[in-house]
């Protein structure tokens, strides 16, 4: 037993055996019960006692540090003068110094990633001549100065005012040191549990150049599904260049190993899908294993529209986006589209209630994106043109010049047959796509279902004249509606150069320039995101219990996991176990719910004893189609959009944008510092302060 109380407690010696002691002995031994009580102390000898235990302690630590230090010289002596293991040596006080200067600077640097406080500050341009102000990054340095800090107050006291404290080329490389520590914090996670997948989102612009953020997708100690967000990789023209790259920054600059990568998507902005297909099937032949799948947070209607390969669509998508951006930017355009909603559904309240909630969301993500954009064109088309031909002070130049702009862009009839034949054509996976981001059940049997998705769109292709006359007398209906002119482009025409065939009508240019082209694309798609080996792990979700429930529990999972039997611990003993797995939930107790999620079946209790269907699930929950379960795990993504969102293009950098993402994640200073003198050891002995552009010397405020 252990008493806290008691003077007399200490601390075990290093060699101290663990002993078992028989607690009830002395209730057969009759002499035990005479035995002397210890004497209780005065709180003077219990002082005494303590000291003389310190002063013990004490002698012991000398004496051990001079053994050890008459081994390490004998062993020197006996080695002749080979090389002896790496000692800390004592820092000299300039060498502390120093590194005290840097754990400074890389102090400030992390605040301007987590603040997201960009490097610059006012542009040399906007300042009168003569005039000399800091940057953000020296302008916190002076601050922190003036609060006190004696380390830097001693390095920079004799210097002059328009002197940079920090060269931009040492904030440069203390920037990437911050970043690739702080990303190895995610990476070392990532690499503890072997398998990860691959995610990246659109392609940003930093500071004028395209980059490719991404993220990896990895199952935590704790049993947790987790996205987190890795870093940007600049964006190549090339798809074959960009596969090298790409595959070379996760390998090797990230020192991940792609055998145990298990997915990889990839949501595009129109024009760059085709391009990042090259990216996918390049890894898929290298590393089979790593399924190409669409991406939970991306529907697949949107992620469909922005692969199909006509110009039309992409400009559609285009303009689709920035009515959405200019509506959502003004509270006082939405109330106008309101009421302009409430005009034209006077005897529909219902749909017209509805459509005014769907304005105030993310309405250009959802599976029925055209659909919505269909209804809701003419009050969108009405709503502008009030605003643009509105002279008042209500609204100011901007958003006048804008409304303007998309009100004609609306109205060209080539958008207006392009949303209807997209409208007409995604219908077929509207449900099949909404399946795709349901609950795990819904995603099991949505897999089943893709047969016969595909089989409606090839009957679609077979009688695609009869489809298309439909199509585009919806499209004329509607153009009709707003005055739109119904003709062929204008682009088409005067590409033509006199050559124009009269036989040409608008329905037939819009056969052949969109209906079909978009068909046989949604079709093959299709079948390149969800190809065999696709489907064969979505058939593994049978694997949960819920699944397992709605099946009558006569389920076949070992058929389909033999794509992973590398993977797992024991595969001889798969069977058995699934066995197992499937009678311990067949005949559970009444008040026992089935777990309905990936999520729920690892955190269970006793999954440990089902070592084959833990790895399982943990490899099938790490598809990018699988939602992450728990939304604070998938935080990744929201930061990124935030960061994108709240900084200027000018401003964005791709090391503080990983700082600020992952706010969460541990900063080691020293290890950043450690990092710095071992890489630029040349630059850590004083330097003389950088001449500023300005060399004008102004008052020291």
């Amino acid at each position: 037993m252990i008493c806290r109380s008691s003077p007399y407690r200490t601390v075990l010696r290093d060699n101290a055996v663990p002993t078992i002691f028989d607690l009830t002995s002395h209730l057969n031994n009759p002499h035990s019960r005479h035995r002397k009580r210890i004497k209780e102390l005065s709180e003077d000898e219990i002082r005494t006692l303590k000291q003389q235990k310190i002063d013990d302690a004490f002698e012991r630590k000398q004496a051990t540090q001079e053994s050890n230090e008459n081994n390490e010289q004998n062993t020197v002596s006996e080695e002749g003068g080979e090389e002896q293991e790496e000692k800390t040596v004592p820092l000299t006080l300039e060498e502390r110094e120093n590194k005290d200067y840097l754990k400074s600077l890389f102090e400030i640097l992390i605040l301007m990633g987590k603040q997201n406080i960009p490097l610059d500050g006012h542009n040399v341009d906007e300042l009168p001549e003569g005039i000399f102000t800091s940057d953000n990054f020296q302008a916190l340095l002076e601050y922190r100065i003036n609060g006190g800090d004696e380390v830097l107050r001693k390095r920079f006291e004799m210097t002059a005012v328009n002197l940079e404290y920090c060269s931009k080329t040492q904030q440069k490389q203390m920037l990437e040191i911050c970043e690739n520590c702080v990303r190895e914090e995610t990476l070392r996670e990532v690499r503890d549990s072997h398998f990860f997948s691959i995610v990246t989102d659109e392609v940003v612009d930093i500071a004028g150049e395209e980059h490719l953020p991404v993220l990896v997708r990895f199952v935590d100690e704790s049993h947790n599904l987790r996205e987190e967000f890795i870093g940007f990789l600049p964006y190549e023209a090339d798809p074959e260049i960009l596969a090298v790259k790409f595959h070379a920054t996760i390998t090797e600059k990230w020192g991940l190993n792609m055998e145990y990568c298990r997915g990889q998507a990839y949501i595009v902005s129109s024009g760059f899908a085709s391009k990042m297909k090259v990216v996918a099937t390049r890894l898929l032949e290298k590393y089979p294993q790593a399924v190409y799948t669409l991406c939970s947070s991306c529907a697949l209607n949107v992620w469909l529209a922005k692969s199909v390969p006509v110009v039309g669509v992409s400009i559609a998508l285009g303009t689709i986006e920035e009515v959405y951006c200019l509506f959502n930017q003004s509270p006082q355009l939405l109330v106008e589209l309101d009421n302009t909603i409430s005009a034209l559904f006077q005897d529909n309240n219902e749909k017209g209630n509805e459509l005014k909630k769907i304005c105030r969301s993310q309405w250009t993500g959802r599976h029925d994106t055209f659909e919505v954009l269909v209804d809701l064109l003419q009050a969108l088309v009405l709503c502008l043109d009030a605003v643009s031909s509105d002279f008042s002070v209500r609204w100011n130049n901007f958003i006048v010049g804008r409304a303007f702009v998309l009100s004609s862009a609306l109205t060209d009839f080539d958008f207006i047959v392009t949303i209807v034949i997209m409208k007409n054509v995604l219908s077929f996976t509207r449900a099949f796509g909404k399946n795709l981001q349901g609950q795990t059940s819904d995603v099991f049997f949505a897999a089943g279902s893709l047969t016969a998705v595909l089989h409606s769109l090839n009957e679609v292709m077979e009688n695609i004249e009869v489809y298309h006359e439909f199509w585009f007398e919806e499209a004329t209906n509607l153009a009709t509606k707003l005055d739109v002119q119904i003709k062929l482009p204008g682009k088409f025409l005067r590409a033509q150069q006199g050559n124009f065939d009269p036989d040409m009508t608008s329905e037939n240019y819009y056969k052949e320039i969109l209906s079909v082209p978009t068909v046989e694309h949604i079709i093959q798609e299709l079948k390149d995101i969800f190809s065999e080996q696709h489907l064969k792990a979505l058939k593994c979700l049978s694997l949960v219990p819920s699944v397992m429930g709605q099946l009558k529990f006569n389920t076949s999972e070992e058929h389909h996991a033999d794509m992973f039997k590398n993977d797992l611990p024991n595969p001889d003993t798969l069977s058995a176990e699934l066995h197992c797995w499937r009678i311990k939930w067949k005949h559970r107790g009444k008040d026992i719910e089935l777990p309905a999620t990936i999520y729920e079946a690892l955190h269970l209790p006793d999954i440990k004893f089902f070592p084959n269907v833990y790895a399982l699930l943990k490899v099938l929950c790490l598809l990018p189609v699988m939602k992450v379960e728990n939304e604070k795990y998938g935080i990744g993504r929201k930061r990124l959009k935030a960061y994108l969102k709240n900084t200027l293009t000018g401003q964005r950098s791709s090391n503080l944008a990983l700082l600020n993402i992952n706010i969460d994640i541990k900063h080691d200073l020293d290890l950043m510092v450690d990092t710095y003198i071992k890489l630029y050891p040349d630059k850590v002995e004083f330097q003389d302060c950088i001449p500023s552009n300005n060399s004008e010397v102004t008052d020291n405020a």
